[in-house]
């Protein structure tokens, strides 16, 4: 007789790391739920021993105070166990993931290396060696075109340093000369004008009032009166 002990065939496929820590983390969540509702449960069960006098009554109290402490803390080791479990869980995605993104970086390298072969089949570096050294004959010769063009004409060269010097001098001589005591040339000064009275040689006119003839009178807006002409017959 065969015994059939199970049907691997009918067999579910196993969690994901996912989903075993998210059901986890439930399960934990329930049990602090519960931890919860015991610590309201021994706050109450402090306030009536408070007010409970020594005696069976409080004893009493006490004994039911202890069974939800030994209670809360099953729970609590429950709990963290079921905590333990998913940082547990946790770390393997973390490496799970870790060696995923290997295996892309893997992939792109691959990928990379390969283009840039193709294209380095194309680039010689002779060709660019040849490419600067074309260059830098253009960049001469721009830089003998830019000097040849840039020549002035009809402009002596053959001037030494001891003319330089006699020509400066004697600028220097005919610029102290036409500078006056305040050190301003004579061009940058203000026009002085000119005293006519001084070339002329005329005589300065008197100060004070004139004295008036007798036959001038004044009218009645100090105006001095024509003198009536004589009228012939």
């Amino acid at each position: 007789m065969q015994r059939i002990f199970g049907n691997k065939k009918n067999k579910d496929p196993p969690p994901s790391i996912s989903d075993a820590s998210d059901k986890i983390t439930k399960r934990g969540d329930t049990v602090e739920e519960k931890i919860k509702k015991l610590d309201i449960e021994l706050s109450k069960y402090k306030e009536q021993i408070k007010k409970t006098r020594p005696g069976p009554a409080q004893e009493a109290v006490k004994a039911r105070a202890m069974r939800v402490l030994k209670q809360k803390r099953m729970y609590e080791g429950q709990r963290d166990m079921l905590y333990n479990q998913t940082f547990n869980l946790d770390q393997v995605a973390f490496a799970a993931e870790g060696i995923k993104d290997a295996q892309q970086t893997m992939s792109a390298l691959k990928s990379a290396n390969k283009e840039l072969k193709g294209m380095m089949k194309t680039v010689k570096i002779q060709d660019i060696d040849n490419l600067q050294d074309e260059m830098m004959d253009l960049m001469e010769v721009s830089s003998e075109i830019q000097e040849t063009l840039g020549r002035s004409y009809n402009v002596p060269d053959d001037i030494d340093e001891d003319e330089l010097m006699g020509e400066l001098d004697a600028l220097e001589a005919d610029m102290g000369f036409e500078t006056e005591a305040d050190g301003v040339p004579s061009y940058l000064q203000p026009d002085k004008e000119q005293d006519l009275d001084a070339e002329l040689n005329l005589p300065t006119a008197p100060m004070g009032h004139a004295a008036r003839p007798q036959w001038q009178a004044e009218d009645d807006l100090s105006l001095p009166s024509v003198p009536r002409a004589s009228l012939r017959g």
